[in-house]
């Protein structure tokens, strides 16, 4: 049965079915969830000369599902499970019944998806320098002209004289048209603020564009589009996609190859 080592990491033997001739080799496994990998070893480390690598690894972060495998996919042996992982699974096979489960547990719970609660991790509030003077000038009306091609606001007071020269220049640039990507996410679409209300957030596993590996992210909706962010405390989205870009949304079906095992998918 699997025990846990000085550094906590969960350890045992268990037999690997070898892709090449199929058959099931004895391995020393550790489950390492500090450093997100399973590694597996001819031998236990410290009956191995020093230096010596392992013999293969899987990170967590690829494992979609453990479980115990059924009996057409493994009718002649007992006690195996199999690890879901990308495209490819991995057969094992524990000593008994309770091993079986205990790796099983181990290995979900390890590879398991964990969304903090709300208001657990919360961005530090950010107090912005002169918002007293700003919401003083959003209480005053300005009076705006072109002069020259330079836009001239000027206060106005409350019984509608111009008051004197408190006035705003900013320079008129020609507009130059975006090409729009969609590689590239444009730089002024920012983290939606108290302004705009999110009507849906959190944390969902998406695939990359290019490397078709999964990765977490943190997603927020709201009425005008949907972002993603690395983590909930970061400002700037990874990517935004106007809602009136989308043609349509759909649950994907699970195809061989493609996406494997993955539940609740949608293109």
């Amino acid at each position: 049965m699997p025990y846990e080592d000085r550094k906590n990491r969960t350890c045992g033997f268990l037999d690997i079915e070898d892709a090449g001739s199929g058959r099931f080799l004895r391995r020393y496994f550790i489950l390492d969830t500090q450093a997100n990998h399973l590694i597996w070893y001819m031998d236990n480390p410290q009956n191995l000369p020093r230096g010596t690598g392992a013999v293969g690894s899987l990170k967590l972060t690829y494992i979609s599902k453990v479980s115990i495998a059924a009996a057409k996919q493994k009718s002649k042996l007992t006690h195996c499970f199999v690890i879901n992982a990308l495209s490819q699974r991995y057969f094992l096979q524990a000593s008994d019944p309770k091993d079986l489960q205990d790796w099983v547990d181990a290995l979900n719970s390890a590879s398991k998806i964990t969304v903090p609660r709300p208001g657990s991790a919360q961005a530090p509030e950010i107090q912005s320098i002169g918002s007293e003077s700003q919401e003083k000038k959003s209480q005053t009306a300005y009076k705006t002209e072109i002069i020259a091609g330079v836009v001239i606001q000027t206060p106005i007071s409350q019984n509608g004289c111009e008051c004197p020269p408190e006035v705003i220049r900013h320079e008129v640039t020609p507009h130059t048209p975006l090409r729009r990507s969609h590689s590239l996410m444009p730089q002024f679409i920012k983290k939606p603020t108290s302004s705009i209300c999110a009507l849906k957030s959190g944390y969902c596993v998406k695939q990359g564009n290019m490397r078709k590996n999964w990765k977490r992210r943190f997603f927020v909706l709201n009425p005008f589009n949907i972002s993603y962010y690395k983590c909930e405390t970061d400002r700037e989205p990874l990517r935004c996609i106007l809602l009136r870009d989308i043609l349509k949304t759909h649950e994907c079906l699970v195809k061989s190859g493609l996406i494997v095992l993955r539940k609740c998918t949608v293109g």
